[in-house]
């Protein structure tokens, strides 16, 4: 029979816990600021927020991953000072994370085995998977025990994390998006497994998620922040989608247009008719999906991170595969090829440019050549480079945009995030531009920064560009858009002229309601 983890509570059913007063800032950023959440013993809780809103850092603090500023954790209704995941760990809390923590090159039976503290010097591996025989036996789904971890699908690697922790005989398991890789079918399974585990106060469940459908079908009781701060909570069977969406996205005005001139014209500058696109594991993440963009406009993608944007704007600049589907740029086939986006004026601002479209150890000039580095001024016939073209181009740039560096010669990674940004939408933007590909270009900025940016996106769409514009934030796209369309699980699943769009109606698109 399996020997639990002594390093673990007994096995005597569900735990409640409550943060009191949760306060964490990172420099300038008060991630959380005086959060209280509730969580009863033996219930399934959601935890809603916007992206940023901060559940994570939340969840971090209380795991012991994170020190909070200010605050107190209650497990059991006895304050208990958590200054590590070890010590979460010895008072039954446990944590699947919404990426994958497993060893790779082991099996299974390896990873579950080896995760316990009370290991002998010599492990009988006979005696041990009898024990974890015995254990699936107690779960309606299992896992090959003697497969690698790395020959598993993403769905049974999910799987394989939460009964860890099950196997480890955590009472409290915190849940971070734990349906992200799960097909529908396989959600349901897991999810209607751990909420009989909670009926039976076996174990308590806290959840972070975007979904309201799992919310609805699953969760007792719910807690949400927005913007870092304790926005509302109550039990699921007394609240609507509309509620918990206006408790997300909150009443607020919604902040003034960066300054707009003309309206979209009739020409169409970017279609996309029918696209698919794979993620990294081989699954669809882009699904039939279609869109157009006309000149002098915005069309502003809004979503929950992971429903397929990455792999949309990856498709489009050229950095990962088409598998059915297609994309035209002026009326023509495009076959993102350098030389075909330089033809159409295609510029991308892509997510995180440092990783990419940067190289980060060569220069600032270096990387705002990368463009028009065969050409002149920078280049004498195709291939002779120019340094000083470089520097004179870069120190331009550099003026125009503020980009904040010791000069063009230092390596674009030692600067801040902020200016690798300006640095990379001057390059991308400084010249004329027909079409525009930006994905999260704020995120992570300061205000200033982010005003900054705004102001030369909107100024591309103000000379005639069409504009993609891919974020979760919600401000953003209300204040640049001219239209703005959902995409959840791969699809556009709403779109509207900014004008008709509604807060409430868009966030419910978003978790899929």
């Amino acid at each position: 029979m399996f020997v639990p983890d002594p390093a673990a509570p007994p096995s005597t059913g569900a735990v409640s816990l409550e943060a009191l007063g949760m306060s964490k800032q990172f420099g300038a950023l008060k991630a959380l600021d005086n959060v209280t959440m509730k969580v009863e013993a033996g219930s399934f809780h959601a935890l809603l927020g916007e992206n940023g809103a901060g559940k994570s850092t939340l969840v971090k603090c209380i795991m012991g991953y994170y020190t909070a500023d200010h605050g107190q954790v209650m497990v059991g209704n006895h304050e208990q000072p958590i200054s590590s995941p070890r010590m979460a760990h010895t008072l039954g809390l446990g944590m699947v994370y919404q990426h994958f923590t497993l060893v790779p090159d082991m099996t299974v039976a390896e990873n579950l085995v080896l995760a316990r503290t009370d290991l002998p010097a010599v492990i009988d591996w006979k005696a041990e998977h009898a024990a974890l025989e015995a254990f699936f036996a107690t779960m309606p789904f299992r896992v090959p025990l003697d497969r690698k971890v790395a020959a598993l699908a993403a769905g049974e690697k999910q799987k394989t994390e939460i009964l860890k922790q099950l196997y480890l005989q955590r009472r409290f398991l915190i849940l971070d998006e734990p349906t992200s890789v799960l097909t529908p079918a396989e959600a349901d399974e897991v999810l209607g497994l751990l909420r009989d585990m909670t009926r039976a106060k076996q174990l308590t469940v806290l959840t972070i998620t975007h979904k309201f459908r799992e919310v609805f079908a699953f969760a007792d009781t719910v807690t949400v922040l927005r913007r870092g701060k304790f926005a509302g909570s109550g039990k699921v069977a007394d609240l609507t989608a509309d509620d918990m969406a206006k408790m997300m996205m909150g009443e607020q005005k919604l902040p003034d247009p960066a300054p707009r001139t003309g309206a979209p014209r009739d020409e169409t500058r970017l279609a996309i008719t029918m696209l698919n696109v794979a993620d990294d594991a081989g699954n669809p993440a882009v699904k039939e999906m279609s869109l157009q963009v006309r000149a002098g406009e915005i069309l502003g993608i809004a979503g929950v991170s992971g429903n397929g944007q990455r792999e949309l704007v990856e498709a489009i600049a050229g950095q990962r595969d088409i598998r059915d589907g297609t994309i035209i740029l002026h009326g023509e086939a495009f076959d993102r090829s350098r030389a075909a986006m330089k033809r159409h004026k295609l510029s991308c601002l892509p997510e995180e440019p440092l990783r990419n479209a940067c190289v980060a150890k060569m220069s600032v000039a270096e990387n705002l050549a990368f463009r028009r580095f065969d050409e002149e001024p920078f280049a004498a016939g195709g291939w002779w480079l120019k340094p000083g073209a470089f520097r004179t181009a870069a120190q331009q740039i550099i003026a125009r945009y503020r980009v904040k560096t010791p000069g063009p010669d230092a390596a674009i990674g030692q600067l801040s995030g902020g200016n690798v940004q300006r640095a990379v939408l001057g390059r991308e933007i400084g010249g004329e531009v027909n079409v525009l590909v930006a994905a999260n270009p704020c995120f992570g900025l300061d205000f200033a920064a982010v005003a900054d940016i705004h102001g030369q996106i909107m100024a591309a769409r103000n000379r005639g560009a069409a504009v993609l514009l891919v974020s979760e934030d919600l401000d953003e796209l209300f204040e640049l858009s001219d239209r703005i369309a959902v995409m959840f699980s791969g699809r556009i699943v709403y779109e509207d002229a900014i004008g008709n769009a509604d807060l409430t109606v868009i966030g419910r698109h978003m978790a899929g309601h």
